[in-house]
């Protein structure tokens, strides 16, 4: 039927994978670093453009008829009245922003306030505070913005040649901190709010609409960001929920609508389809395990072989992991607990279960905030090379309560890139299969499951009453 090519230019690097039309199929792939940049949180947005250069070099686009792009989420291209940048892109998690976002909380009258606007508070790394961070602390380039917009925004319209018209994707746009999920449309206001007064954004494109042509006939389809592009790479739908293991960690499913919450726990996302993306993040994942691994002069693998030579519960030893501070719930200055020690628990396979179990429980904490919302989770994706780990594999079926499904790694938010040009190509959503993945299921071991979140729900209740009321 054709070739299409999906990019992510994520914070490090560019991927690019040119995939057939109708069955999905990886053709060919290119890679390239970024330029290094001038800063973890001040990049110029050129660097993207040359790493593309570099990953498309070799005749790689040679064939491909549509090209869909995913970028790093939470980046903000602040441009002039020509259509230059004032100042490079903020990008990441930038901490520099954390008491812009508590102004802009207030600002509004609380957190109630910006759950019914957005769907979401505003954290450090939203492109709202980021913008106000501007305003406060870069006047002179505050001054001269004229126009806002995000990483895959600038390298679609770059693609194009620049053209009067700019666009983006509800996906993207619902990780801005000033688009509703709930209705569609951006907030202005907040944007004023954040800025002191208005700047032009972007046309909203819908998920199998174009952006435009490139001279050479190219269709570019719309973008999104990369949590939305992987969410589409993967195939998941209603039902399916992404439990995503980094250093820190994040539990996302599939929802028909958008989730106002005013605790903050929950960031109601678009995704590139027409549904919901709500995610609820937790600040310790994986650095858990590693902050164990390190206590017990092992590494994670051996980690895993300890945890999995003690027994569910280890022995009555819970570990609450919030080493730094946590999220969700929302706990930001408190330190880590380890509970139950006993002379029969102070083993290391009894710690090393602890910590797997602890990990999980709170993630398992997160999901129930979905659920608590009425979000359906029949089977749970595990993300990340920490669900490599047998002992993540044997425990997170049974404290999830549902099916684990491990995905084989891929470049998801590059193939999520390029069926995104798939269907603008052809004006169809395309019927790829899904991620080729194992399977554990929960088995008669969900009643032990339950036992162990009750143990941990206990000491948690107990050293942080009323974490969730």
């Amino acid at each position: 039927m054709g070739i299409v090519a999906g990019l992510d230019s994520s914070s490090a690097f560019t991927r690019i994978v040119v995939c057939d039309t109708g069955t999905g199929a990886v053709l060919r792939q290119g890679y390239a670093p970024h330029p290094v940049a001038s800063g973890p949180t001040d990049v110029d947005p050129q660097a993207w453009l040359l790493s593309l250069g570099e990953a498309a070099a070799d005749g790689l686009l040679d064939g491909v008829e549509a090209i869909g792009v995913s970028a790093q989420a939470g980046g903000l291209v602040p441009l002039d009245a020509h259509g230059n940048t004032v100042r490079p892109a903020l990008v990441g998690n930038d901490k520099r922003a954390q008491v812009a976002a508590v102004e802009l909380i207030d600002a509004l009258g609380g957190r109630e306030k910006w759950a019914e606007a957005v769907g979401c508070v505003p954290q450090s790394g939203q492109p709202v505070a980021k913008l106000r961070w501007l305003a406060r602390h870069e006047p002179d380039a505050a001054r001269k913005v004229a126009a806002l917009m995000q990483p895959h925004d600038w390298l679609v319209w770059q693609l194009l040649g620049r053209p009067a018209r700019r666009t983006t994707d509800r996906g993207g746009a619902s990780g801005t901190g000033y688009w509703s999920a709930a209705t569609e449309s951006w907030r202005p206001d907040l944007v004023e709010l954040a800025l002191g007064r208005r700047a032009a954004l972007p046309e909203v494109l819908g998920p199998a609409e174009s952006a435009g042509t490139t001279p050479e006939g190219l269709v570019i389809s719309a973008g999104t960001g990369e949590t939305m592009a992987a969410a589409f790479g993967l195939g998941v739908s209603v039902g399916d929920v992404v439990v995503s293991l980094g250093a820190s960690g994040s539990v996302m499913a599939v929802h028909h609508e958008a989730l106002a919450d005013a605790t903050g726990m929950i960031t109601s996302y678009a995704d590139a389809t027409g549904m919901h993306l709500p995610v609820v993040h937790v600040t310790n994942a994986v650095r858990t395990l590693r902050g164990t691994a390190e206590m017990l002069s092992t590494d994670l693998e051996g980690l895993s072989e300890l945890a999995l030579t003690s027994t569910p519960g280890a022995h009555g030893l819970v570990l609450l992991p919030y080493l730094e501070g946590e999220r969700t719930p929302r706990l930001p200055g408190v330190a880590g607990t380890l509970t139950g020690l006993r002379r029969e628990s102070m083993k290391p396979e009894h710690l090393a279960r602890a910590a797997f179990e602890g990990m999980l429980c709170a993630l398992a904490d997160a999901l129930g905030v979905l659920r608590d919302r009425g979000v359906q989770a029949r089977r749970v994706l595990l993300l990340g090379a920490a669900a490599e780990l047998p002992a993540v594999r044997a425990i997170a079926p049974m404290l999830f309560g549902a099916p684990v499904v491990v995905p084989q790694p891929a470049d998801y938010a590059a193939l999520g890139a390029a069926r995104q040009a798939a269907w603008a190509l052809s004006g169809e959503l395309p019927r790829w299969p899904g991620a080729e993945a194992e399977v554990f299921e929960p088995g008669d071991e969900t009643p032990v499951g339950s036992a162990v979140r009750q143990q941990y729900a206990a000491v948690r209740d107990q050293t942080h009453p009323g974490a969730f009321a």
